[in-house]
């Protein structure tokens, strides 16, 4: 019975697979013979010594830590989730890129919409700092400081924090879908880098714009008597060919109808002149007066003698009677093709709840818990531009969990059922303010405690709107099928103990070898160590009880998890009948060695596809 892997998803083994794929004919006893495929690209290849290239001292470094598989895994804490057996939300404590590395195999080109608001890098507090050789160890480290500081005297000041981003985002694109975008939140310090370090990892074809974000009416702080007002939004998408923005909708408040006309509403539509020939100046005459009216001096109409005999047939063109006034020409509401318009370059936070605030709202016992969060208008307005109502977002840079705060109030808005993910590495808070004082001592309790107060709210107001409108209305959403719940895990070394062959075996020493899962650990957070490594982070999971054995059910059937002690070969045959296509078991669990022995045979037998121990 072979062992699971206890490792996350080889990004260099499957990158290697890809050229394998695509070019057969450069594998040589397995290897890629990188002489043949230089030959094979010919021309493609930019062998010269001078050229344009984004480089920076830890770049290669940075590209080989993305790549390289992570050893830990992601522990359930069902004290601190609300509605663990039905929500489909995920909160996730620890260092993003380890945890990105976790999410590969189960969300590896799942993600339809990432939205993230980095450190800005502005020469106070920069908490990320990886390390080649154990980041688990480095993350524990991390965690039991308030900050690294990150002063712009530091000669790496822009270094460390390419380092930081590239490894991150490259993870961030393989969980992209094909038709996902990107959308990363930043100012002026890091301007420049994040646009060079996007149009590297996703193309520079692929970027789908900037945005300004004018986010003060009244400036802060001013150097050199000039202001900051904005901030930036860069968009890329993972294949910019499978992108089209839904829009915004259109102005109509102007639309009235005034005069009952059946064609609908209307506004005045100014006739339009242009340059043209002879042709084009005629008279516009109004039947009442007899008047004539010409196109401005030097302009003709943009329009035809026969074009305004259909127009003023039709009721389009209009001579007012009580007005002094030459001829209106109706612009109908129901002559726009679509009620959308393309998104614009500039969003206005002057028209939408200030993030402060709207924070503030929720926090009144704390309102400065936390510093500048972002706005949930920003966050919505992105998300409706995405396709769909049931696509995932992702935030590994959760910060307050506005992300989250803006999913759920889509979904009570238009009935989706979109998915969050939050990631927040577990920042101590100042043991010096109110939010220690009322008992969040790092940053994740924050962001937990938003969702769960956002959630709630949420679910009130949906509540109210029931009951003042009852059920018959369709556009109500249930309240009680709304999810405003997340399941919460921590990042941590693996469960699994390993095998210590230095320890010299006796009648002491050899239990304590054969007992897999670590003292400290559960059933339940093996299993889902287990799922993480097959790739089922996101499937259900259902409880179920085989000759009073407790063994659990992932993906309705596809993977069966026995982590009971004492199983026999009749355990194993009902196993077998219930047709899982994948069946783990714990090493030691077995009666004994023949029925350990036998499982195998048995499942294959009965049709299972792959049998491993833990």
């Amino acid at each position: 019975m072979n062992k699971i892997n206890n490792k996350s998803l080889n990004l260099e083994t499957l990158n290697i697979e890809k050229i394998k794929d695509i070019f057969p004919n450069v594998v040589t006893e397995g290897k890629i013979d990188f002489d043949k495929l230089r030959v094979i690209l010919g021309d493609e290849i930019d062998d010269r010594a001078e050229k344009y290239q984004f480089t920076w001292n830890g770049k290669n470094k940075s590209i080989r830590l993305a790549q390289s598989p992570s050893f830990s895994t992601l522990i359930p804490s069902k004290k601190d989730s609300k509605n663990w057996d039905t929500t489909e939300n995920l909160y996730i404590e620890g260092d993003n890129l380890e945890v990105l590395k976790q999410l590969q195999k189960t969300y590896f080109g799942k993600i339809k919409m990432i939205y993230i608001d980095p450190p800005y890098n502005t020469g106070g507090d920069f908490v990320y700092k990886d390390d080649f050789k154990d980041n688990i160890k480095n993350y524990k480290e991390q965690t039991l400081q308030t900050s690294r500081a990150n002063p712009e005297t530091n000669g790496r000041f822009h270094t460390d924090w390419l380092n930081m981003m590239y490894s991150r985002l490259l993870l961030a694109k393989n969980l992209l879908s094909v038709d996902g975008v990107i959308f990363i939140s930043i100012d002026e310090n890091e301007l420049k880098s994040i646009q060079l370090l996007c149009d590297e990892i996703f193309g520079e074809s692929n970027k789908i714009g900037t945005m300004i974000w004018k986010n003060r009416t009244t400036p802060n702080d001013a150097t050199h008597n000039f202001a900051h007002t904005h901030e930036y939004i860069f968009m890329y998408a993972k294949s910019i060919e499978n992108i089209i923005f839904n829009g915004v909708l259109k102005d109509f408040a102007n639309y009235k109808n005034p005069d009952n006309d059946p064609k609908g509403s209307w506004i005045r539509d100014n006739p339009s002149a242009a340059s043209g020939s002879e042709r084009d100046r005629f008279p516009i005459i109004n039947p009442y007066t007899q008047e004539e009216y010409y196109p401005p001096n030097g302009r003709y109409w943009a329009f035809s003698e026969k074009r305004v005999t259909e127009w003023f047939d039709s009721g389009k063109l209009v001579f007012p009677k009580d007005e002094g006034k030459n001829f209106i020409l109706k612009k109908y509401r129901s002559e726009i093709k679509s009620d959308l318009k393309p998104i614009g370059s500039i969003y206005n936070e002057s028209l939408t709840m200030h993030g402060t605030k709207e924070f503030r709202t929720l926090f009144s016992d704390i309102p400065d818990a936390f510093k500048y969060p972002k706005p949930t208008s920003l966050i919505k307005y992105f998300g409706n531009q995405i396709s769909g109502k049931g696509y995932t977002v992702l935030d590994f840079f959760s910060g307050s969990a506005t992300t989250a705060h803006a999913v759920m109030q889509l979904n009570s808005e238009d009935g989706g059922n979109r998915k969050f993910i939050m990631i927040q590495l577990p920042e101590l808070t100042d043991e010096s303010t109110e939010a220690y004082k009322a008992g969040y001592t790092n940053l994740c309790e924050i962001g937990k405690e938003r969702i769960r107060r956002a959630g709630e709210q949420i679910k009130q107001e949906l509540i109210y709107k029931k009951n003042k409108k009852g059920m018959l209305d369709e556009d109500i959403i249930d309240p009680e099928s709304f999810d405003n719940g997340f399941k919460v895990f921590k990042l941590d070394s693996t469960n699994i103990n390993p095998w210590d062959g230095t320890v010299k075996l006796n009648e002491e020493t050899i239990f304590t070898q054969t007992e897999v899962i670590k003292e400290d650990r559960s059933n339940l957070d093996v299993l889902y160590e287990i799922m993480l490594k097959y790739g089922v982070f996101d499937k259900p999971v259902k409880n179920i009880s085989i000759n009073k054995k407790t063994m659990y059910s992932v993906a309705e059937g596809y993977l069966i998890v026995c982590l009971d002690d004492n199983i026999t070969l009749d355990d194993v045959k009902e196993i077998g009948k219930l047709k899982p296509h994948n069946v783990i078991f714990k090493e030691s669990g077995f009666a004994n060695d023949n029925d350990k022995i036998n499982a195998t045979y048995t499942l294959e037998k009965l049709g299972v596809e792959e049998i491993k121990s833990i």
